[in-house]
């Protein structure tokens, strides 16, 4: 039996395991909290004489050079059979009946309402009801309380503004619920492990966080970007650069890749510490993984840019020649030698002009090459459409250009019209140096139906049959991945003015396609004066980094189609090169 003062300060010290349970549980020491408490100290104190390969065999596994002990159960998590229906001679609809009408069906719907809503006090009570009526809770229940609880810790207001007061009962009842969660033996999953991240965050815990997520790698559970967030978050506020790099390190062993809110937060936390080296570094991350920045990473950029510890940084003299090796090896834009030149630097919001040329310093930007290698691994990724596509196209093709037939013919547009068109497909064929159609893709609902009756429009599609420049998708199938297959393989240009972001293009990744959709795609724009093709520009919209030393930024905001983008413009006066001195 526990009595008085087993847990001692000198006891809790030699047992990490001892150190997180001390964080989590002694706050919550009152009568009804006692006995879980006892049974994961029994529990603790037993597995230090209990040998490894029992621990194994029963699947607790403690990692306790961590400080968080992680439960993984080899048995299914313990059901309630007496209180499951009987669902033996029963049709599938009707045992889906039964479940959803169960009382563990009914908890299910009332919470994930309350998850839907943010509704903690309603989901709590509903757990104390549940546990009350002796209702058993999967890893769903678990998952959805401990969600809520960890939300309303980090919200910033609440419907009834007791923003404080939902924090603290969210952040009490949320330790208490994962602790439930453990002695009733309920396996968790990435989802509990970051939603308990959130919650030691919230009482401003970042390190627990952490360990949270290496004790999820440790028995494999495979951590997302979400489940480093709030460790990583948690030490870019306090300001800790160490602890904030191992995160991101840990993060790139494991295979998770950083998007923009990741890498603003490690930006802003170097330029703050005034860490250059980490600033350029980070600088140049964005420019592989997200290209163009939002308006909150932009003026943190440009903070920086403003600030003295980047007038003090660089080198007065360097050599052109290792910077042209940089600037070929990566294919253009960017060089990778380190900050260039010195004094303050002249930093701008400014606009690039049809031809690349910066309005502000008058540098032209460049065009970054895409290596042909990357293509040719990009079609292989969607050769899992049917081969007929294939032949098809190896039949009639290959076509300088594809159009979205559908995206085309709708674009300012109340009703689909053939006639716009038309007029792309005939624009496209006068740009051809072969004079050759292009590629038009409708689905089959387009050409059986609707104004495709129309006599003119039926002749308009005989013609592009005829002339093997139609290709018609089958019901229920995606028009998408075949405009997207026929471009990639003819090695063509796409007209269309899909921004492609769902999730089919998602799947596709982060890192080549929107390269590659850059230099392929012509949008079009309909206004009073006509109708006008908008070429792929003549340059990369993405961070640049020139031979000299300075710097372009481009933002999100605007598109270049309806307003110019916005571009950030950061030079300082030039000096002389190690190349140019020795050649005076």
């Amino acid at each position: 039996m526990l009595r008085g003062n087993f847990l001692t300060p000198s006891l809790i010290r030699t047992s990490p395991f001892l150190t997180f349970l001390s964080k989590i549980s002694l706050p919550l020491m009152h009568q009804s909290n006692c006995h879980t408490y006892r049974s994961l100290l029994c529990w603790h104190m037993h597995s230090f004489t209990k040998p490894i390969t029992d621990i194994k065999q029963n699947r607790f596994s403690a990692d306790l050079t961590t400080g968080l002990c992680t439960l993984a159960f080899s048995k299914k998590s313990t059901v309630n059979e007496s209180s499951a229906p009987n669902t033996g001679t029963m049709s599938n609809k009707s045992k889906k009946k039964a479940r959803r009408e169960s009382p563990e069906g009914v908890l299910r719907h009332k919470l994930d309402m309350c998850s839907k809503r943010g509704d903690v006090f309603e989901a709590l009570r509903l757990y104390d009801d549940a546990r009350s009526n002796g209702i058993t809770l999967s890893q769903h229940h678990y998952n959805v309380l401990l969600y809520v609880c960890s939300c309303k810790c980090g919200s910033e207001s609440s419907e009834n503004g007791d923003r404080e007061n939902d924090s603290n009962l969210g952040l009490k009842r949320g330790f208490e619920i994962f602790q439930q969660m453990i002695t009733d033996k309920v396996d968790p999953n990435e989802a509990t492990f970051t939603s308990v991240a959130r919650l030691a965050v919230a009482k401003e815990d970042p390190e627990m966080a952490f360990d949270l997520v290496k004790q999820m790698k440790s028995f494999g559970i495979p951590p997302k970007l979400r489940s480093y967030g709030p460790a990583l978050f948690g030490f870019c506020k306090l300001g800790n650069t160490d602890k904030a790099y191992e995160v991101d390190a840990h993060m790139g062993e494991s295979g998770v890749v950083p998007e923009e809110p990741e890498l603003s937060a490690l930006l802003k936390l170097s330029v703050d510490a005034k860490k250059v080296d980490k600033v350029y570094e980070i600088l140049h991350r964005l420019r592989t993984l997200v290209r163009q920045v939002s308006e909150s990473t932009f003026k943190i950029i440009k903070d920086w840019f403003d600030s003295v510890d980047a007038a003090e940084i660089g080198v007065l003299n360097w050599d052109v020649s290792k910077v042209r090796e940089g600037i070929v090896r990566g294919g253009g834009g960017w060089h990778g030698q380190g900050w260039l030149g010195s004094g303050k630097w002249r930093v701008e919001r400014t606009q690039i002009d049809e031809n690349g040329v910066c309005c502000s310093c008058n540098e032209r930007l460049v065009c970054i090459d895409i290596d042909p290698r990357e293509t040719e691994n990009f079609a292989s990724s969607l050769s899992n459409l049917a081969c007929q596509r294939e032949e098809w196209l190896g039949r009639h093709g290959p076509f300088d250009a594809v159009i979205d037939g559908a995206n085309v013919g709708l674009v300012n547009q109340h009703n689909f019209s053939f006639y716009q068109l038309n007029t792309v497909v005939n624009r496209l064929r006068q740009m051809s140096p072969s004079k050759r159609m292009p590629l038009v893709i409708l689905h089959k609902g387009r050409v059986s139906g609707g104004p495709a009756q129309i006599p003119k429009n039926k002749k308009l599609l005989d013609i592009w049959r005829d002339a093997g420049a139609l290709y018609t998708t089958p019901p229920g199938s995606n028009d998408d991945w075949y405009w997207l297959y026929a471009t990639v393989n003819c090695k063509s240009l796409l007209v269309t003015n899909d921004e492609m972001r769902d999730h089919l293009f998602q799947l596709l990744g982060t890192s080549f396609f929107p390269r590659w959709k850059e230099k392929h795609q012509i949008r079009l724009s309909v206004s009073r004066d006509g109708l006008n093709l908008l070429m792929p520009p003549p340059y990369s919209i993405v961070i640049q980094e020139s031979e000299n030393g300075s710097w372009h930024v481009p933002t999100i905001t605007g598109d270049d189609l309806e307003a110019p983008r916005q571009w950030l413009c950061a030079t300082r006066a030039r000096v002389k090169s190690l190349h140019s001195l020795f050649s005076n």
